[in-house]
């Protein structure tokens, strides 16, 4: 298989560490030190900065002022954000902008996909229902507005225009207070999901903070009777499963470039440390441990770019896509908290200092698994699509 990068994505991994190379892991007060969130706002500066080099629009189309590029090169781009923890919500933005380009209304996508690529206007989504456990579809319903509703098994319209309602919770939907629309997945009454757009300010729309336990700004949207159009409401086929994917995959490659970052400083300062007279990164111990983790992260990068060329390219092959998505999934939840745990262990009591920037990558490994969730259920998601399609 040939994981070769194109000379564009190549050009984007430059352009992004360009960007990140001023970006310092410290920027915001420790979330050790920090009661709450560590910033109320996202890093405005960084992200203009984003927008000014045009990595916001890369995977944009020309129509819409972006440079055409597929998801392979957004998870270039994340690898790269992760090793300096970018405090954006560059993955969620950009995730939800591809989705309105390939699901949404043309209108729609005229309306919201240019200002995003420029950085003028934010989008994120909720996609931990309400606790996290369930698939978050199931935690909005969302259902045709007035007595006379359109049909939903004809797709008719309904006679009091096509308007919907949502009602429900998600929770844990990063830096929803700063953003202007939140795409919110939902069920209809006969069990189909779809994806809502919705304005931050409309009516109905309510938010309780939450905290991340990388200190990051996160929010419990409430949705109590918000009606949204039928512009608004994405109903095509397989759109909520290709952007829960796609923010899978994104996850991937921030756990790819976190633990890439953690353990070159973990070479760093075992090959200065020294006991006996000699760097520490010279004893067989220390040096077996490192190298286990090198391999975790090779395996992190494999299985990433296979779930997002399979994306990227909507090919087929003998388990869905989903299958691929899984297997990345279980190398990037475990193998990103080996890393930062040998880390901590090679670093000794030195990785706890908060005046290091150890914990803070700390922090946000452990963020990253919990969103992926544990290896075994990805391992029985994964059981489950084999039984369902037998290899040979």
């Amino acid at each position: 298989m040939d994981f070769t990068f194109t000379e564009e994505q190549q050009a984007a991994v430059e352009a992004a560490r360009a960007v990140f190379s001023d970006v310092a892991p410290d920027r915001a007060p420790s979330p050790a030190l920090t009661p709450g969130a560590v910033a109320e706002d996202i890093d405005r500066q960084l992200w203009n900065e984003l927008a000014r080099t045009d990595l916001l629009g890369l995977t944009l189309s020309p129509d819409h002022g972006g440079a055409g590029l597929d998801p392979i090169a957004l998870c270039l781009v994340l690898r790269e954000s992760a090793k300096v923890l970018a405090r954006v919500p560059l993955l969620e933005s950009c995730a939800v902008a591809m989705a309105v380009q390939r699901y949404g209304e043309s209108t729609l996508a005229a309306e919201l996909l240019p200002p995003a690529g420029r950085g003028e206007l934010i989008l994120t989504v909720g996609a931990n229902g309400r606790s996290g456990h369930d698939p978050a579809e199931l935690a909005v319903a969302a259902r045709p507005y007035g007595e006379s509703g359109r049909n939903e098994e004809s797709g008719g319209a309904s006679a009091e225009g096509s308007d919907w309602v949502l009602d429900g919770v998600q929770s844990a939907v990063p830096w929803a207070q700063v953003a202007d629309w939140i795409a919110i997945p939902a069920h209809t009454a006969g069990g189909r999901p779809v994806l809502a757009l919705v304005p931050r300010a409309r009516d109905g729309v309510t938010l309780a903070d939450q905290v991340s336990t990388s200190g990051e700004r996160l929010a419990e949207v409430r949705l109590d009777g918000v009606r949204v159009t039928d512009r608004e409401l994405i109903d095509a086929p397989g759109c909520w499963e290709w952007l829960r994917s796609l923010l899978t995959t994104g996850t991937c490659a921030l756990a790819l470039g976190l633990g890439e970052r953690v353990l070159a400083m973990t070479a760093a300062y075992t090959g200065r440390r020294e006991q006996f007279g000699f760097p520490v990164a010279t004893f067989q111990a220390v040096a077996v441990q490192a190298a286990d983790r090198y391999i975790d992260l090779r395996a992190m990068e494999a299985t990433l770019w296979q779930a997002a060329w399979r994306i990227s390219a909507d090919a087929g092959g003998p388990l869905p896509a989903a299958g691929d998505v899984a297997v990345a999934k279980i190398w990037a939840s475990d193998g990103v908290r080996r890393v930062v745990q040998t880390a901590q262990h090679l670093h000794g009591g030195f990785g706890a200092d908060t005046d290091y920037p150890l914990h803070r990558f700390h922090a946000w490994a452990k963020q990253i698994e919990l969103s992926l969730g544990p290896a075994a259920a990805h391992e029985e998601a994964l059981g489950d699509l084999l039984a369902a399609h037998p290899l040979g």
